[in-house]
């Protein structure tokens, strides 16, 4: 059961709210369609319902607020508009990657790939696929914790027939195994046709909440449908007869050859077309509404069909002459009952997709109501894909595990899943070998700087700026492609992915560190030979500096994107440490007269009551000496004012909800 009680979205200026006291339930087992046109407030509700935004009210599921589901994936699954992947992310990697933050294995993610009929393209990038792969991608990432509501904004929006009528199978199928499925529409036949209940919303606020098959006979109005090659003679015909009769009779032209008519029946309206000599092509019984607002009315106002929601209000969304076929009156379909044959406007395609039609069975033609574009049309990898297995039952499925590692495997599948991270590690390499031999060959560089590939003239080396502009990427894509904002299964503000992202990026700055000297030495050693490389007595102190220089910038990226939500800021926040406050630091502390630090290994000795080696005692040294460089005071000092501006901005983004 999904309860929301008193939704109200926080409104802007002097706007009223796009939401306002929305109290509604969608039940288990079956598919409630929340209805509306555009700017109804459908996608703010949703929003709302999933803490996404602010506003007041609460929203159940299963009894318990979203901040008390212990296992938010295994409870809700989301689908809001296209899959905020990045594009450069193939179909497999994006799956494998939700499934670590989830918290299931993943191998459910080629699970999912059968099931929505994709495994033929799971090495296709997610920036090339077309609306339809587009959209049961994000069904199988909305379906890989086995959450028992679906919540989806306009999931047929933009689909063919074909592909749409395979959706609501799916999420028809979902419903049948006990699921709730909550989706948003704006065409009153597809909410007819496909939903159980239907929630209507008009400016925010509740207009009905009606079954299916009360909300097709109050809110869509029957008419006949007529084709003929005298559409205007005839529409006068009709006129002048249902004056003479005086009865509400309303002929509306849809265009060319084809018109409709409200308040009448095909018998009454083939006898007139016999009785006067007109030539008909077509005639039939719909259900729908025209959203004809140009054509001509042979007649005064239409009859209102009563209710509710009577036809004259907001749901005109444009005639396209599909035929809805409600469930008769008296007879609505309830949880867990086989659903009715699909009208024939609408036939879906097997479970698999377009694939079962490849395997030998025939499949009915479908009269579409558009062509659609070629990015639209399922390509051919689809459709020499296997049948998509059936779904097994939700007790039998194994749930998410709860482990300390999820954030981690998760980001380690995030920094290798695009090609950004081989790309930056690459160009640092190549930068750094060609400045070292381009500096050894000078003379007069200090062996460590040639060793970094650090010249005079750059504020950094390329190893620290690389692990800086990878740090960033890691929150700077969080907020540009938001998987897990709407997933629920880990949002970018949590701690638990932020030391994560911490840890990762200084693993990944220690090794890009060691490859840099590594390479360098090698290419000094190719070039001029081994022997003019000799091994500095100081060694600990300056590995101290190199790898405390390389980590810094990588949490310094990490901090910085994750407090300003953008890669861009992350960089900044790096190029800062020495552009702005290193000089002023360096000035400062210069007139203060400095002190021995030569007893602090044994005042920390006794202090802390540890022994340890010698060894220790240079290591320690060498930290400190990193530390107490004015580099080194400037990293610090920028980490810890990142730190806590991410830490406030965390707790100040909770307290609005």
């Amino acid at each position: 059961m999904l309860q929301a009680i008193g939704l109200t979205s926080t409104p802007r200026r002097d706007l009223p709210p796009a939401v306002d006291d929305l109290t509604f339930e969608a039940r288990p087992g079956a598919v409630t369609a929340l209805l509306g046109p555009a700017g109804a407030g459908k996608t703010t509700a949703l929003r709302l319902m999933l803490q996404l935004e602010p506003g007041r009210g609460v929203t159940y599921f299963r009894g318990r607020p979203l901040h008390r589901v212990a296992q938010p994936a295994r409870e809700v699954g989301v689908l809001l508009g296209d899959v905020p992947g990045h594009p450069s992310r193939t179909v497999r990697s994006q799956l494998r990657m939700l499934c670590a933050a989830v918290g299931v294995p993943g191998v459910r993610a080629d699970d999912m790939l059968r099931a929505v009929g994709l495994i033929g393209v799971h090495d296709q990038r997610i920036g090339t696929l077309p609306l339809g792969m587009d959209r049961r991608l994000g069904l199988a990432s909305a379906l890989l914790g086995d959450p028992h509501a679906l919540l989806l904004d306009e999931p047929g929006a933009g689909l063919s027939v074909r592909e749409s009528a395979w959706l609501y199978e799916l999420l028809r199928t979902h419903a049948d195994e006990g699921g709730t499925v909550l989706y948003t529409t704006t065409d009153p036949k597809d909410a007819a046709r496909n939903a159980d209940r239907v929630v209507t919303l008009d400016r925010g606020r509740l207009v009905a909440d009606q079954d299916a098959t009360e909300f097709a006979r109050t809110r869509l109005r029957p008419r006949v449908a007529v084709r003929t090659p005298h559409a205007a003679r005839l529409a006068a015909v009709l006129a002048q007869e249902s004056r003479a009769a005086r009865r509400p009779v309303e002929v509306v032209a849809e265009g060319g050859n084809r018109i409709s008519v409200y308040g009448s029946d095909c018998a009454t309206v083939g006898e007139a077309a016999f009785r006067n000599g007109v030539l008909l092509h077509r005639l039939a019984d719909e259900t729908g509404e025209t959203g004809v607002t140009g054509g001509p009315r042979q007649t005064g106002r239409p009859r209102q069909t009563g209710g509710s929601g009577q036809a004259g209000g907001w749901g005109r969304t444009g005639g396209t002459g599909q035929t809805v076929e409600p469930r008769p009156a008296g007879e609505p379909r309830r949880a867990g009952e086989t659903r009715p044959a699909v009208p024939s406007a609408v036939t879906p395609s097997p479970p698999g997709g377009p694939s079962a039609s490849a395997a030998g069975t025939p499949t009915p033609s479908v009269p579409e109501t558009r062509t659609p574009p070629p990015s639209e049309t399922p390509a051919p990898p689809v459709s020499e894909a296997p049948a998509a297995r059936p779904l097994r039952p939700r007790a039998s499925r194994r749930a998410p595990h709860r482990s300390p590692l999820r954030p981690v495997r998760y980001e380690v599948r995030r920094l290798l899943g695009v090609p950004s991270t081989p790309l930056v590690a690459v160009g640092v390499l190549l930068i750094s070998v060609v400045l070292a031999v381009l500096l050894a060959r000078s003379g007069r560089t200090p062996l460590p700087a040639v060793l970094a590939g650090w010249p005079g003239l750059s504020p950094l080396p390329p190893a620290a700026l690389g692990a800086g502009l990878l740090g960033a990427f890691s929150f700077g894509e969080e907020y540009r492609y938001p998987a897990l904002t709407t997933g629920r299964g880990a949002v970018p503000r949590r701690l638990g992915l932020l030391l994560a992202k911490l840890a990762v990026a200084a693993v990944v700055g220690a090794v890009l560190a060691v490859l840099v000297v590594v390479a360098d030495l090698e290419a000094l050693r190719l070039v001029y030979g081994g022997e003019l490389i000799p091994v500095p007595h100081n060694w600990p102190t300056l590995c101290a500096n190199w790898f405390g220089l390389v980590t810094g910038c990588a949490w310094a990226g990490v901090l910085g994107a994750g407090v300003f939500r953008a890669a861009a800021a992350g960089v900044a926040a790096v190029l800062a440490v020495p552009v702005v406050f290193a000089p002023p630091l360096r000035q400062l502390l210069s007139g203060v007269p400095g002190r021995s630090l030569a007893g602090l290994p044994a005042r920390l000795r006794e202090f802390a009551r540890v022994e340890w080696s010698t060894a220790a005692d240079r290591w320690v040294m060498g930290a400190v000496r990193v530390v107490g460089q004015p580099v080194g005071v400037a990293l610090a000092l920028t980490l810890t004012v990142l730190l806590c501006a991410y830490v406030l901005s965390g707790l100040r983004s909770r307290a609005r909800w």
